[in-house]
């Protein structure tokens, strides 16, 4: 084996040969050049120490450095050195583990290499102490200032890349560190002063992360400088200014900017005028800032009254009209301000980096912490989990930056360390991302490498900070609770009378007696609703029955309140408390189902849940929920609630698509609302034919389908849509004809039987009558009775009805078999007769006249109206009877998809095209909104009053006048375009 790969298995990447110097007879004769191993077992453990390090490399020629520097000191220094590393173990991988991250303390080692012994190990067994006290610090001279600092800072470094205990400890060492730098700065200063100059009354306070507990290794400590008085001004700046001069000389710049007028203001002003500045020309950011104000050193005491001074000022700050839009600014200008090339790399400023997590969580403070005092910590990790805790932050959420945190605060400290130089970004060099990725504690796996590794959790990290960024920082609800002043957060029946009367309720005492019912007492229950409610009201207000939707609040809150999860939930799963609110206020259908099923308000905390399930899903659920019960009854009751349920989730995140920031990550259209309320369709129609089998039992082998028509059949159901169906069966060789179909008839109405029976939830009518012949006709038919029906007496209205048949559930083969079976009458060769065409337009008459509701108005009729539901669909449908047989692509059933295939093939103009699926699609919004406003069917769009604001609100929220002239635009539009279809 070469010499190269006998030192390659310890990490030396440098072809073996400076390696070798290094370690041979002529360096640290720590390795046999003959043997190519290590001259013995305590070379070998020294070997190894040193390749666990970030870079091996690197910690062995600082190791030789060190040693040759040892050796100029003073006679076999260099060999205690090599000695003590071989004897304890606890030095050894401190000292390789910092020379491997930090080239600047292997220089400072190097520089005084007698210091290693700072890193050995105590006779107790214990490694040094490294809380980040000032380590052999007892004469106030500035050399010895900057020796006790490093040394300090060296165990410090020491204990965070080998101890393993955290990133907290760490920061919090290096803030102490910082503070008692700061101390002893000061104490040398005011020795420093003339003779007969008496030491001033001077404070100095910590800012920014040294003010948190959270310093890095290498950063500007921020403080602000306060004299007690007039005559503590001159020697107090004195002081102050050799203090900022002592700090440069021995470990960081002192930033003095966060003092009101910033570097254009005096360096030390006094209490009185820290008191005059503050309450009247402060910014929202010199708030901000003031959150981590924490006394560091000089006048202790006055520097804890300067922040009592001013903590009134910054709990009643997110008060002001700009405060929220302020901080959020102010990041945002963070962000523009960082190099485009470095935007992606920059772990503190960047999206997704520190800044992200620390605006976010300083934000929260201030607009919450007015109220709760367990908020006004100063650190982000001791605020986060403080939020988290009072219910501010969900948990998840908390723990998800926590997380992010640590990981950005880790890769930091690492970048850091390596140089003691101040950065913050991830280099983007082979050679770096390397040295990064081992200094983070990665390794290679199977198929990955440690860069790759580090790659993927910088990755996620960063994007789920950005997320919970925007969705911390943005959410209306912080907004909401912004708005309202700290005193009607207390909710006083005073305020909460006066409240009431400004928003417009009108029942006011009524109201108020709901408000005293649910804020009333003294329990945990009560104070979170006192919290939450001051918000939700103006959610009430924007509603037009703002007193139903405290009422419905109320219902909701009295059948939950006494569950541990209900309140918590609202307070802290960030948009659920106003969802509820938009739900409550403007939807009686979504009010309902959620009275019957209050759980179901579970759905409301995650945007995931908010999505409709995939079909396969709904069908497994639903039929392991009825398979779960022997008893019919039971069964279908089962069926039935998460049918209740799914139509819950699919009406909530139809109300919030539309909702603004309360909107979920992917707000449904119409087309995924009818998709949705569909597959809901089917997994019931399934789970309830599994149990009808059960419950009539039929000859072994007899086949049996439901082929979805109508809206069903199309994926296009809306709220009040029936389930438009026809039953085919096929019975079993050998079986009579009679005894078959007698089987299926009663399979076919125990399905119907169990879905219409009475039941707290929106019940689904079965309806057949697309059936041959109608209701004259038998509800159930073979495979083979459909085939000679359809050749024999089937009418152009039938081959119309089977264009959006589809096998909804059953026998799989034998619904494959009907859709062929419609194919050849749907699609008709040659298309449709001269004769059929006509006989379509005298039927689409005749529907207009006979079946438009007695007093209905046509022109805002959404379903049979004009330019409606009905109009377009005929049309599309008279387009797939002429040519799809010669257009493969207009075999569709959904018609907004065969719409857009008939303008691709060229069959209807585009702009006809356009015209009707605005239509269309707005006429199925409408009815859509309709119910759940109303908690009822109807196709009938108001011209004024609380249900068309309803519907608008849903909507689009714009003016209730407008929208209905924007609906007889558009559908008079459409059904132009309809009859241009139709004429052709």
């Amino acid at each position: 084996m070469t010499r190269p790969a006998r030192l390659a298995r310890y990490g030396f990447a440098d072809n073996g040969a400076r390696a070798t110097d290094l370690l041979g007879p002529g360096g640290l004769r720590l390795w046999d050049t003959e043997a190519q191993a290590p001259v013995d077992e305590r070379a070998a453990g020294l070997l190894e120490a040193l390749s666990r390090a970030a870079d091996p490399n690197l910690a062995l020629r600082q190791l030789h450095r060190i040693v040759e520097a040892a050796d100029r000191g003073g006679a076999k220094a260099g060999e205690e050195l090599i000695g003590a590393l071989a004897a304890d173990q606890g030095l050894r991988r401190r000292l390789s583990a910092v020379l491997g991250a930090s080239s600047a303390l292997g220089d400072h080692l190097v520089a005084h290499p007698e210091h290693w012994r700072t890193l050995a190990t105590g006779r107790s067994g214990l490694p040094p102490e490294a809380d980040g006290g000032l380590a052999d610090f007892d004469q106030l001279t500035v050399p010895a200032l900057r020796t006790a600092y490093r040394i300090s800072l060296l165990r410090i470094a020491a204990a965070d890349l080998t101890a393993g205990r955290g990133l907290e400890p760490t920061m919090e060492a290096l803030s102490r560190l910082a503070d008692e730098t700061l101390a002893a700065a000061y104490a040398i200063a005011v020795a420093g002063l003339p003779a007969a100059t008496p030491e001033p009354r001077l404070a100095v306070v910590a800012m920014g992360k040294c003010g948190g507990n959270e310093l890095n290794y290498v950063s500007d400590v921020d403080v602000i400088f306060v004299a007690a008085g007039d005559e503590d001004l001159q020697a107090g700046t004195t002081v102050a200014a050799r203090l900022i001069e002592i700090c440069g000389q021995v470990a960081w710049p002192v930033d003095a900017a966060l003092r009101p007028e910033g570097s254009r203001g005096p360096l030390v002003r006094t209490l009185a005028s820290h008191q005059a500045y503050y309450r009247r020309w402060a910014r929202t950011w010199e708030f901000q800032a003031l959150l981590k104000a924490r006394p560091a050193a000089g006048d202790l005491a006055l520097a804890q009254e300067w922040i009592a001074d001013l903590a009134p000022l910054v709990w009643h700050a997110a008060e002001r009209p700009e405060a929220v839009a302020d901080v959020r600014d102010m990041r945002r200008r963070i962000i523009d301000n960082v190099p485009k090339r470095e935007l992606d790399r920059e772990i503190k400023r960047g999206p997704g980096g520190l800044r992200d997590i620390e605006f976010a969580v300083q934000l929260l403070q201030l607009v919450h912490g007015r109220v709760d005092e367990t908020l006004r910590g100063g650190g982000t990790l001791p605020a986060l989990r403080a939020l988290v805790t009072g219910g501010y932050v969900g948990r998840e959420d908390g723990e998800t930056l926590l997380r992010g945190y640590r990981f950005l605060r880790g890769v930091e400290h690492r970048l850091q360390l390596q140089q003691l130089k101040r950065t913050h970004t991830v280099p983007d060099d082979p050679d770096g991302l390397r040295w990064l990725a081992a200094a983070l504690g990665y390794t290679a796996l199977p198929g990955r490498d440690a860069v790759e590794s580090f790659r993927s959790d910088w990755v996620g990290h960063a994007a789920n900070v950005r997320r919970l960024h925007v969705k911390l920082l943005y959410r209306p609800l912080l907004e909401a609770v912004a708005r309202v002043p700290a005193e009607e957060l207390r909710m006083t029946p005073e305020s909460a009378r006066k409240r009431l009367e400004i928003l417009g309720f009108a029942d006011p005492a009524g109201a108020l007696r709901h408000l005293e019912a649910l804020t009333g007492g003294v329990t945990r229950t009560s104070a979170i609703q006192r919290t939450l409610l001051p918000m939700l009201l103006q959610d009430f207000a924007d509603a037009p029955e703002p007193d139903r939707g405290l009422l419905n609040y109320r219902q909701v809150s009295d059948k939950l309140g006494s569950t541990p999860w209900y309140l918590r939930l609202l307070r802290d799963a960030g948009p659920v408390a106003r969802r509820l609110a938009r739900v409550l206020s403007l939807s009686r259908y979504a009010t309902d189902l959620l009275t019957r099923d209050p759980e179901a308000l579970r759905l409301l905390a995650e945007d995931a849940e908010l999505q409709p399930r995939p079909r396969e899903s709904l069908r497994d659920g639903f039929a392991a929920a009825g398979d779960r019960h022997t008893d019919p009854v039971k069964a279908i009751a089962a069926v039935r609630a998460l049918r209740r349920r799914e139509l819950f989730r699919v009406a909530c995140a139809d109300i919030l698509s539309q909702g603004g920031d309360l909107a979920p990550d992917r707000p449904l259209d119409v087309d995924e609302v009818g998709t949705a309320l569909s597959g809901v369709t089917d997994a019931t129609l399934n789970a309830a034919l599994r149990i009808a089998r059960r419950v009539k039992p039929a000859p072994e082998g007899l086949r049996f389908a439901v082929i979805g028509m109508g809206r069903l059949g199309s994926y296009e159901m809306s709220y009040p849509s029936d389930a438009d169906v026809l039953f085919v069966y096929e019975p079993p060789p050998g079986i009579p004809e009679s005894e078959a179909s007698a089987a299926a008839h009663a399979i076919a109405e125990e399905m119907r039987r169990l879905l219409n029976a009475p039941a707290p939830d929106p019940a689904l009518g079965v309806d057949a009558d697309l059936r041959p012949e109608g209701r004259q006709g038998p509800l159930v038919r073979s495979l083979q009775a459909y085939r000679q029906y359809y050749e024999r007496w089937s009418k152009v209205w039938e081959a119309q009805a089977l264009l959006r048949a589809r096998f909804v559930c059953g026998d799989d083969d034998l619904g494959r078999r009907f859709e062929e079976l419609a194919d050849g009458v749907r699609y008709p060769a040659g298309g449709l007769t001269r004769e059929q065409v006509v006989e379509i337009r005298r039927i689409k008459a005749r529907v207009e006249t006979e079946r438009l509701p007695r007093g209905a108005d046509p022109n805002t009729h959404t379903k049979l109206g004009r330019g409606g539901l009905a109009d377009v669909e005929w049309a599309v449908q008279v387009t797939q009877l002429r040519h799809a047989h010669a257009v493969p692509e207009l075999c569709k059933t959904r018609t907004t998809e065969a719409l857009a295939a008939a303008a691709e093939a060229g069959l209807i103009a585009e702009a006809d095209a356009a015209e009707m699926a605005a239509g269309w699609t707005l006429a199925a919004r409408v009815r859509n909104a309709l119910t759940l406003v109303r908690g009822r069917p109807t196709d009938q769009l108001p011209r004024h009053g609380v249900e068309l604001a309803g519907v608008v609100l849903l909507l689009d929220g714009g003016d209730p006048g407008e929208f209905v002239d924007r609906y007889l635009r558009l559908t008079r539009r459409s059904r132009a375009a309809m009859e241009r279809v139709l004429e052709s």
